[in-house]
Order: C-alpha cells, then sequence, then structure tokens
C-alpha cells in the first residue's frame, strides 16, 4: 500500500529535502508527497486528491495558518490525520494544536530522524485505525449493536448464530489479559464530566482497536479496565504469541496516549498490564435475557492478580511462564517466582520486552544479577547497586535492590 502525505509549508527548501530524505521509499513506491504553500492550497489539494493519508502543516503560513488548516480539516467530514510543526518552545500553539485534534507535533528546526519515525508511527496508527474500520463496517452490517463491544469476527458469529449454538460454556484453553490504569478513579475526580467522557472513549476506542487487530475477544470493559481473551470463541493456535504481541502494541499506544493527554494538561495514570494461559471455562454466562461472554476460572483469576502485581514490581507488562513458554520466540526477562494472593504456591513472571530493550546491555547485566539473586549470592547485591547507578530508570531492578537491601534472599516474593 502506498501512503499519500500533503506537507504544507512557505519554507522554499522544505520540499527539496523531503524528497531527498524519503527517495528510497519514493522509489519503492511506499510513499508519496504532496507539497503545498499554506493552507488555502493544501485545502484545494485535499479537494482534488481526497485519498491523502496523512497531512504534515506548519503552524505560521501566509493567507491560511496551520492552526486554522488544522480546524478546517477537523471540521470535514473526511478527517485527515495531522502532524503539526512548530518553532521550538512554541508550546502556546502546540497545546493549541493538540486540542484541535492534531495527532502529534514537530519542532523546528526538523530532525529529519525524527520526522521519519513520527510519520511511520502515525501512519501505522493510520493504518490500524482503518483496518479496524473496515472490520467494523463488517461486524455492522451483520449486527450493529454487537460491534460495539465484540472484535468483527465474533459479532459476525453471534449475529450469524440466531440459535445461540456455539456460544454455550465449554472449557478451553486461552491466554487471558487484563488492562488497568493507575490513579483513575482520583483523576476521574479531578476533571470535568464531559473531559471525562472524551478521555475515557479515546482510551477505549484505541485500545480496542488494537486488540481487534490481533483478533482478541474484549470479554468485559469494567470503568477503564479491560479483560481480553484469545483463542476464544475460535481457535488461535498462536494464541499465547498474538497476547504477548498484543500487551506490547497496548503499552506502546497508552505510553502515546498518555503523553498526548498530558500536553493537554490531565495526568493520564500509567496502564498496567497482566497476561497468563490456561483452562477456562468459557462462554455466554448472561442466561436467557442477556449475553455475556467472557471467561471464568483460575487461570483468569490469575491474569488479573498479574495484572495487580505491576504496582508492586514497578513494571507495567508482567506475564506468566504458562504464556511465556507458549509464545513463539518469547522475550524478556524474569521477575521471579510470586506467591500472589490467595496462593500459596509460586509462579515464575517475566518482563516481556521489544527485541531493541531485549537486545540491549542492560538486559544482560539485568540477566546476570537475576542469576547471582536466584543462586543466593551474597554479590547480587552490589549487581543490582551497580545496574541501578547505570540505569536509575529501571524499576524493576530498583525494587529487587530495594528487597535485598531489606533483608530479603532469593527470588520467592510474596504479593498482597
Amino acid at each position: 500500500m502506498r501512503a499519500t502525505i500533503l506537507v504544507v509549508d512557505d519554507e522554499p527548501d522544505l520540499e527539496a529535502l523531503v524528497l531527498q530524505k524519503f527517495r528510497r521509499q519514493i522509489r519503492e513506491g511506499t510513499v508519496h508527497f504532496m507539497f503545498a504553500r499554506d493552507g488555502i492550497e493544501a485545502l484545494q489539494l485535499l479537494e482534488q486528491n481526497p485519498h491523502v493519508d496523512l497531512v504534515v502543516s506548519d503552524v505560521k503560513m501566509p493567507r491560511m495558518d496551520g492552526l486554522s488548516l488544522l480546524q478546517k480539516l477537523q471540521e470535514a467530514e473526511d478527517k485527515k490525520w495531522t502532524i503539526i510543526v512548530s518553532a521550538y518552545g512554541d508550546m502556546s500553539n502546540i497545546r493549541t494544536a493538540m486540542n484541535r485534534g492534531a495527532f502529534d507535533f514537530l519542532t523546528k528546526p526538523i530532525d529529519f530522524t525524527d520526522f521519519e519515525r513520527t510519520i511511520d508511527k502515525t501512519l501505522r496508527h493510520v493504518e490500524m485505525m482503518r483496518e479496524f474500520r473496515r472490520r467494523q463496517i463488517q461486524a455492522e452490517r451483520a449486527h450493529a449493536s454487537l460491534s460495539r463491544y465484540f472484535s468483527p469476527q465474533l459479532a459476525s458469529r453471534l449475529a450469524a448464530d440466531v440459535e445461540g449454538t456455539g456460544m454455550e460454556v465449554c472449557r478451553r484453553d486461552v491466554a487471558a489479559m487484563f488492562t488497568d490504569v493507575t490513579g483513575f478513579t482520583a483523576t476521574a475526580e479531578r476533571i470535568a464530566p464531559e473531559v471525562l467522557g472524551t478521555l475515557l472513549n479515546e482510551y477505549m476506542a484505541g485500545m480496542t482497536d488494537i486488540v481487534f487487530v490481533h483478533e482478541g475477544t474484549v470479554a468485559k470493559v469494567m470503568g477503564d479496565a479491560i479483560h481480553i481473551l484469545f483463542n476464544a470463541p475460535e481457535d488461535q493456535p498462536d494464541h499465547a504469541t498474538r497476547a504477548i504481541a498484543c500487551a506490547h502494541d497496548l503499552d506502546e499506544w497508552a505510553s502515546d496516549f498518555r503523553q498526548r493527554w498530558k500536553m493537554r494538561g490531565v495526568n493520564f495514570g500509567i496502564t498496567r498490564i497482566g497476561a497468563h494461559a490456561g483452562p477456562a471455562l468459557v462462554g455466554n454466562f448472561g442466561g436467557s435475557r442477556f449475553f455475556d461472554y467472557t471467561a471464568h476460572g483460575d487461570t483468569i483469576n490469575t491474569a488479573a492478580r498479574l495484572e495487580a502485581a505491576n504496582k508492586f514490581l514497578g513494571t507495567r507488562i508482567c506475564v506468566s511462564a504458562a504464556i511465556a513458554e507458549r509464545a513463539e520466540d518469547f522475550q524478556g526477562r524474569p521477575i521471579g517466582d510470586l506467591v500472589l494472593r490467595g496462593r500459596s504456591e509460586p509462579l515464575r513472571a517475566y518482563e516481556p520486552l521489544r527485541p531493541a530493550a531485549f537486545k540491549a546491555p542492560a538486559t544482560a547485566e539485568y540477566a546476570e544479577a537475576f542469576a547471582r539473586l536466584e543462586a543466593g549470592d551474597t554479590a547480587a547485591i552490589p549487581a543490582f547497586a551497580a545496574l541501578v547507578g547505570m540505569h536509575a530508570e529501571d524499576p524493576l531492578a530498583g525494587f529487587h535492590l530495594k528487597r535485598l537491601l531489606n533483608g530479603a534472599r532469593g527470588v520467592r516474593m510474596q504479593l498482597e
């Protein structure tokens, strides 16, 4: 698929710089650029070329500036995803742009590496949203009400299954995932109801979009928390792999979402994710009057408790060995043997990592320190101290160091 990007800027040299930077992608046909000198010319081009995927616009331009253009784009029926470019330190215009619906922003002078990365991230989001919309339309044709709550394939199946067969409660292996937002209750009490509605609707839409892209099922939404299932109701042999990939994408999207709303003056909490795999009872538990497709059992409870464990560990994603061992090419670092609330036996937990983070030197240093900790080696304390000294931003290393300094030994941990 070729992406079409409209760059709106009155600087005469920018067009040549952009074409030079993206010459390979242009030659390969993966991207096409159009250029306009101000907002009026941009609107004319968009009217002639409605297939434009993304608009990158400067703020200060003759005739119609970027903020006015952004407002026009947001008022249009076919809203365009927009990246705003402004002078470094011009936070007033950047904040106005974000409030008017800009997806992201860049500062001048433009760092073209950042420019390329931001465009790539936005286009991926655009494609993700388009895929979801295509799926949503398909589900709505089958049954409009179901598409609001279920993945497209589940909505289609439910709409076609007039007798309700296939939705009966049965035992099956699943990957269960829970997400929750730190401090959401306090946030909800501080902001206006209309802002809260916009905030939560945007968050839930973005999170469920990602779940649907990975063909997961949103079993339940509980305020700011989401319960997700894989391998239900349809068979997904790679359900553990899907769950890990989905957790990474949810984490990345939620972090971006948090930063976008921070620009608007709202401190949205960190999204925590827990996942576990195993047998569960899955099906419609709503009786004859209501439809409530969900799952129950120890696997589900464990996934929920792993999500809560992040609060103590300082991590954002915590998964069990059961799901890590079933996932293809799992990459992550061991957290330890957690004795979760209501349990007597420990469960080995891991923090999944993206490939770049997994290959970083800090991960190898952590693995060495953890091995000392697991072996009961007294050298674990200086090993973790050195790690925290070099990587103060690593909360998991800090968690282990604090445990050791408080007299704890080994990798078994009791969590309440």
